[in-house]
Order: C-alpha cells, then structure tokens, then sequence
C-alpha cells in the first residue's frame, strides 16, 4: 500500500520522473559485501621495525571463481621485502596445500608482491578447489613456509607502536580486516642460575691385608682385619655433579710403605696392568663401575682381571673420569698384595688420597 501511493504522488508531478524513479526500482541489483569470519594473524615478531614472519587464517563469506583475486594489504610502513615471490607463501585452502607460482594458471595459485604494502594472490584459471563459504583460508609468509620452499623473504612491521589494521579482500565482494598490536620491544630477557654441584664419598676410610705371605696373594676387606684369600670389594666411590664437563678422580700415594724403614716399600705394579702372581710383589688396584652416565675407569684400573697402581706420594694418576653431567656413579674397588719370600719384615700401611673434581 506504502509504495503504490508514493508512485501515484510522483505520477502526479511529472512523467518523466516517474519514468526515471521507475526504472530505478524495477532494475536495481544492490551487490552485498560478505564478511570474511574467524580473522587472525599470528606473527612471529611484534616489535616495530621487524622483519616477521606472519600466519593469516580466515573463513570465507562466499565461494571464489576461479581468476578472482585475494588482496592483502598492510598499513602503514609496512615493508614487504622486495625479494618477496611465491617461495615466501604457502597457502591452504580448507586445510589442504595449493600449488603456487608467480602468476596462476590452471590448477596453481597465482603470488605477487604488487607493491611495498600489498599482496596478491590470483585463483587458479581451473582445475582445482577453491574456497567456498564457510571453509578456511590459511596464508603463511615469510621463512615459516615449507611446502614448495623454505621461506626466505619476510615483512618488515611498521615503525611505530599502536594498533595496526591489515585488511584482506577476496574476490569482488568479500572483506575483512585484521587488528594487530605492535609495540617497542617483544622480547623478555629471561635470566636464571643453577647453582654448581659436585658429592662425593667413599664408603669407608679404612680397609686391612692383615698378614701378607709369599704363598698366595692377599685381598684388602673393609670387615676383616686379617684380609682376604679371595678377592672382594674393598671399599667404593660415588661420585655425582651438575658439571658441564664432567669430573675427573685422581688418586695418589705411596705404595705399601714399611713403618720400621720407610726404604723397605712393596712394588706398586704400575701402568700396565698385571696378573696376580704369588711370590712376587705386588700392590694394585682393579674397579668397576655401576650407575650415572659416562664415566669411565682409567688405565691400568679398569682391567677386567688384573691389578695396577700408578700413583706415587708425589704425583698423582688419574683413576676415572666422566665427561658431562651425571647422577651418581659408583666405583667398586680391589686391592691386591702380594709379597716375596724376601721381602723385608715389617708393619706396612700405605695413605691413598682420592679427589674429585668437578669439571665446570
């Protein structure tokens, strides 16, 4: 009723406005915008003046044809480096991968850096999917693109701090616009110290051959003053620490020294590694170890069945090692003794110095 009485008003003016203002009712075809949805771009830097890396993702408002265009454009002093080419782009649609090239063709994806601010991406001529509304675009640019390269080239952000609106433009009707937020500096220097940390122990300070004889050789006990005939785990080192490059146990000490003639010693094997044999001096030590990471018994203690002992009162040898950082490890210890029949009388005892040090 409205719109026939607002016609016979017109008729009543004039004929020629009423053919005029009729036209433009019958033959008008208003073309909507659609709104692109689910907008976001992730950057890989928000500092002013920094080349970043960035992830765009959007829903579309209605269905691309093919040739139509995607028109990014960035605000301001934005720089898309000049480098800038397809191998700076991957794009999903719909969560899968598309083919790019510098201009499209069928079935591949058109990318252009067509100015300082604005990037363009051309709809394949035919031949392959293209979004419709309600699926998903994903455009990834800069060097955190993998499918067709390794990104190279990134957009440098503007130069100055704020909110910053990066618009997107598909097709002929499509828009939407993305805020983001730069600022001074991204980055929060972080600082932390983990304090230095060595332990070490040895289980007990004090181990026994009791009565030494040129028949058969003799094994240190930490439990049995008069020795052993058999050999046995004499005493252990443990050994922990944070050091970056490990820690390093030393050993030194005379050998089994006469407390009446400190001339009169029994001979340490040395740095080459012995079997027991009775009835010629001995004094060795052989280990094994259980535990923590990398450490490793030296030469000539590490040998599976023979005995050695390299240090003097003087200088020290070096008993095991390990080279990084490691949770406990524990070294198990045999001493041997053995002596000659001519082997001077005497209380014999020997004081074994072990040190570990932390390799920071």
């Amino acid at each position: 009723m409205y719109k026939n009485t607002l016609i016979k008003k017109v008729v009543a003016f004039t004929s020629s406005l009423t053919l005029a203002f009729g036209f433009s009712l019958i033959s008008a075809n208003v073309a909507y915008a659609a709104a692109l949805t689910a907008l976001s771009d992730t950057m890989s830097s928000v500092k002013i003046a920094t080349a970043s890396n960035h992830d765009i993702r959007y829903t579309a408002g209605t269905t691309l044809t093919f040739g139509q265009t995607v028109v990014i454009t960035f605000p301001g002093t934005f720089a898309i480096a000049g480098g800038l080419s397809f191998t700076d782009v991957d794009l999903l649609v719909n969560g899968s991968q598309q083919t790019l090239a510098a201009s499209a063709s069928a079935s591949t994806w058109g990318v252009a850096r067509t100015s300082g601010t604005v990037l363009t991406l051309t709809a394949p001529s035919s031949g392959t999917a293209l979004p419709s509304a309600g699926q998903t675009m994903q455009i990834k640019i800069g060097t955190n693109t993998t499918n067709q390269s390794t990104g190279v080239n990134q957009i440098t952000n503007d130069g100055t701090t704020g909110t910053k609106v990066i618009t997107i433009a598909s097709g002929p009707s499509d828009s939407g616009s993305i805020s983001v937020q730069l600022i001074t500096d991204d980055t929060v220097a972080v600082s932390a110290t983990v304090q230095q940390a060595i332990s070490f122990s040895i289980s007990t300070s004090t181990i026994y051959f009791g009565t030494l004889g040129s028949g058969a050789a003799k094994y240190a006990s930490s439990t049995n003053t008069s020795g052993d005939s058999a050999e046995n785990i004499a005493h252990t080192l443990a050994v922990s620490t944070n050091a970056p490059s490990g820690y390093t146990i030393t050993v030194q000490g005379q050998t089994l020294t006469s407390q009446q003639n400190s001339l009169n010693t029994i001979d340490f094997i040395g740095a080459s590694p012995a079997a027991s044999a009775a009835g010629t001096e001995q004094f060795g030590i052989r280990a094994t170890k259980a535990g923590g990471s990398n450490g490793t018994i030296a030469t000539p203690y590490v040998n599976a069945s023979n005995y050695g002992y390299n240090a003097t009162a003087t200088s020290s040898a070096t008993f095991a090692s390990g080279s990084s950082s490691t949770n406990t490890e524990t070294y198990s210890l045999r001493y041997l003794a053995n002596i000659a029949g001519t082997t001077e009388a005497g209380t014999y005892s020997a004081s074994l110095n072990y040190v570990a040090t932390a390799n920071f």
